[in-house]
């Protein structure tokens, strides 16, 4: 079976645990967009591993790990990737397989990415995590980035970077007063990862079709959320990237028709990192107290995640954008305690009542949350192995969240470690 997993909010919904329980049961696992911008935490061993670009797969011995055309590579942060795992014991020589279509990130990438965020004016900024990313899928779409496989010609690749450096140069002095960046030392530093990254080059499209007729089960692994697709999120305030069901065809190269399943995972709450509107975040002392109790800091900046109820809408936007079979519900062991719940079943924009996500930021920026409130529970579920375990107020707000995304849920997860996990 070919599944798909999806984040159905702004990122960050705990989709590394459910990759690592589902990798199990699979042959491939594959990460299809994004950069090290995402982070995917993982409990494995009793040991804590943050994965940035190397598929959660990787911690189960024997499974191969693809990294799409989709996404874009730091070298440098790969192979740090590379070397922990290998610290740990963990096998990654013939087991990940990188696209040879996959675009590179440059110091230049990098540097652009920082500069812009702090030029922009107040409020303007998009918050992201200036690792490059935006400036590499913007070279990709100019025709003018550089890929893994032009590191197979050195004379190919030395014109390339000649001629893209010259432009980047001109435009980091002329319209930043910045200082031009080396050519040598650029080149010097991507030639000493030439040869580890071509070990790992591969025509991955092919090899998918190939396992995809040899019945081999594939996971991909999406990074971010539907909220932050750079088409269907909240633009812009947003990633470079197709974060929903569409950039897992086109960045791993996967035909639609051999898709079986599409996963959604989201939280029992709602979080987001960096800028933009949220029309259910909590005010300062509920925040602050699920933020400790979630361990909301980013995997990737360590920044903290502002937190809020759960949105019904965005999440039947998601539902919609990415056709959903099922749903992935995590962290509801961190609503314990609370004396009531909210979910937010629709907006109120300008005195207009609508159950629809607004597309325009301008709409989306004074969207108004009409809340229901749901009776909480005090028990500690962090045990609790079956549905019929859970409290009954859990389980009320549970299918409450089934009915508004009029999709089934059928994992749920009441802790960080893989037996606090109830499937259902």
């Amino acid at each position: 079976m070919n599944r798909i997993l999806i984040g159905a909010q702004w990122g960050d919904e705990g989709k590394g645990k459910v990759i690592d329980l589902l990798a199990r049961k699979s042959d491939v696992i594959v990460r299809y967009q994004g950069g090290n911008n995402a982070g995917h935490t993982i409990k494995f061993n009793d040991q804590k591993f943050v994965l940035h670009l190397i598929p959660s797969g990787i911690l189960h011995p024997g499974k191969i790990c693809v990294i799409g055309n989709g996404v874009v590579i730091d070298p440098e942060a790969l192979f740090d990737e590379v070397a922990l795992l290998e610290k740990a014991g963990i096998k990654v020589k013939g087991r990940l397989l990188i696209s040879d279509q996959a675009h590179l990130i440059f110091p230049y990438h990098k540097l652009m990415d920082q500069l812009k965020e702090e030029s922009s004016k107040k409020g303007k900024a998009i918050g992201t995590t200036k690792r490059g990313i935006g400036p590499c899928y913007a070279d990709k779409m100019a025709r003018v980035g550089i890929r893994v496989g032009d590191l197979k010609s050195l004379p190919y690749f030395k014109d390339r970077l000649t001629y893209v450096l010259k432009e980047r140069n001109e435009f980091l002095v002329k319209i930043h007063h910045a200082k031009p960046l080396s050519f040598k030392k650029i080149f010097d530093h991507f030639n000493k990862y030439r040869t580890r990254l071509l070990d790992f080059a591969h025509d991955t499209p092919k090899y998918l079709y190939d396992a995809t007729k040899a019945k081999k089960d594939i996971l991909f692994e999406g990074a971010q959320g539907t909220l932050l697709d750079v088409d269907h999120g909240t633009y812009p305030f947003v990633t470079s990237s197709n974060a929903t069901v569409g950039g897992a065809i086109t960045g791993s190269g996967i035909s639609p028709t051999f898709i079986d399943r599409v996963i959604g995972v989201t939280k029992a709450y709602t979080t987001r990192v960096g800028e933009g509107p949220f029309p259910t975040q909590f005010p300062p002392k509920l925040m602050k107290l699920i933020q400790t109790k979630g361990e909301e800091f980013g995997a990737t900046t360590g920044r903290a995640r502002r937190c809020g109820w759960f949105d019904a809408v965005i999440g039947r936007h998601a539902v919609r954008i990415n056709g959903l079979d099922e749903l992935a519900i995590m962290k509801l062991d961190i609503l314990s305690g609370l004396p009531e719940l909210k979910i937010a079943t629709a907006y109120r924009i300008n005195g207009k009542l609508t159950k629809d996500y607004p597309h325009a930021i301008f709409e989306f920026s004074k969207a108004q949350p009409v809340y229901e409130t749901w009776k909480g529970w005090e028990e500690d579920i962090t045990h609790c192995q079956r549905w019929n375990q859970l409290p009954v107020n859990a389980r009320r707000y549970l299918k409450r969240m089934e009915e508004l995304m009029e999709t089934p849920i059928k994992i749920v997860s009441v802790g960080s470690k893989r037996n606090q996990t109830i499937f259902l």
